[in-house]
């Protein structure tokens, strides 16, 4: 089935060519693609974005929906891996890029804030030392002790993050990119590129993430293909869930939409091997497991309108590859979201605009590609 997200009908892109040499190729139209276009087109460079599909069919359109500050890897853990300082400006930055996106995105995106659910003890132990290192660097972070039917029973303690967002991801994308063509660029959707000597710029910037580019040698085996695969409902009788949720380490996670629909994802870890692929083919096994839970969770039987699958790019360091490729003077990459692209991807696309322009923030020496090549 189609993604929910994208299964209202959208106009094309209307796009005039540039013309000519390039000063930057961007592939990839989905949010980093779109972002980083925008972003080099306003500084003055004539951009020229290729799509392999559409604009946002990829995992920019087929993801949870969910805008959440930080990144995959836990605050704390965040505070010892990359030191406290550094963290707390990436976790800052990511705050204020879920802001950026609402100004971008205007009604596309829902300020509701977001809970983070413990499914265990050994998750809330978990969730109790990320509140206490959030709390301490200053965090609006609030602890919720006792849960409110459905969720009690089946989750022991939660955090509501009150700064994260709900967005209907594709509108957002599709609305980055009319500002991209408004700003000058060109977007050649249908337009695959299957080698760098087919392009004609001074930058190539590779922004699709988990989807496999043939482009980025040695690296992209380094970013790991990984499938989250969703479904949505008819609206349920009762609004349960009006903001994103997110349990087992992220997952499980689900909401409801204003008409009460429910769209949820997850399961992913429960046939981990067959989830590391490129392929968006949904699977009974999965789709089913989610189903159960879903019913479970809400006590009623559920009638399933669409079942999805995206793509997300997977780096075993939790930490987005941003910045130039090593060993090609011409080539970068932004993506590695770790399956928390909506604001990672947005923040991403334009620090990697900023490098290319002259400017480089101080953070990218954490999300340097290089990183992953050294032994």
């Amino acid at each position: 089935m189609t993604s929910y997200w994208l299964s209202e009908p959208s106009p094309p892109v209307v796009t005039r060519p540039l013309g000519g040499r390039a000063d930057a190729a961007v592939i990839g139209g989905g949010v980093t693609g779109c972002a980083c276009a925008l972003a080099l087109a306003r500084g003055g460079l004539r951009v020229r974005l290729h799509e392999a599909r559409t604009i946002a069919s990829g995992a920019s359109g087929r993801n949870g929906g969910f805008a959440l500050r930080g990144g995959a890897m836990p605050y704390d853990s965040a505070r010892e891996y990359i030191g406290p300082t550094r963290a707390k400006e990436y976790w800052e930055l990511t705050e204020s890029y879920v802001e950026r996106l609402a100004e971008l995105a205007g009604d596309a995106v829902r300020l509701t804030g977001s809970l983070r659910l413990a499914a265990d003890a050994e998750e809330r132990d978990e969730l109790e030392r990320e509140y206490e290192a959030l709390r301490e660097d200053g965090f609006a972070v609030e602890w919720v002790d006792a849960l409110d039917p459905p969720l009690a029973g089946r989750f022991t303690a939660a955090i509501r993050h009150p700064a994260d967002a709900a967005l209907q991801p594709a509108h957002a994308v599709r609305r980055l990119a009319q500002a991209a063509v408004e700003a000058g660029v060109e977007i050649r959707e249908q337009d695959r590129v299957a080698s760098l000597d087919d392009l004609d710029a001074d930058h190539v910037v590779v922004c699709t993430d988990g989807y496999p580019s043939g482009l980025l040698g040695e690296l992209e085996g380094l970013i790991i293909p990984t499938r989250g695969q969703m479904l949505a409902t008819e609206p349920l009788d009762d609004l349960l869930f009006p903001i994103p949720h997110y349990g087992r380490h992220g997952f499980d996670y689900w909401m409801q939409l204003p008409d009460r629909r429910l769209v949820a994802g997850g399961f992913r870890d429960s046939s981990l091997a067959s989830e590391f692929t490129a392929d968006e083919e949904t699977t009974p096994h999965i789709q089913s497991a989610l189903e159960s839970f879903l019913e479970e969770l809400v006590g009623e039987p559920l009638t399933v309108t669409h079942r999805w699958a995206g793509i997300f790019g997977l780096v075993l360091d939790f930490l987005p590859l941003v910045g130039r490729v090593p060993g090609d003077e011409r080539l970068w990459v932004a993506g590695g979201y770790s399956g928390h692209g909506n604001v990672l991807g947005l923040m991403c696309g334009e620090l990697v605009s900023e490098a290319i322009l002259g400017r480089p923030h101080e953070l990218l020496g954490a999300f340097d590609p290089a990183r992953m090549l050294q032994t």
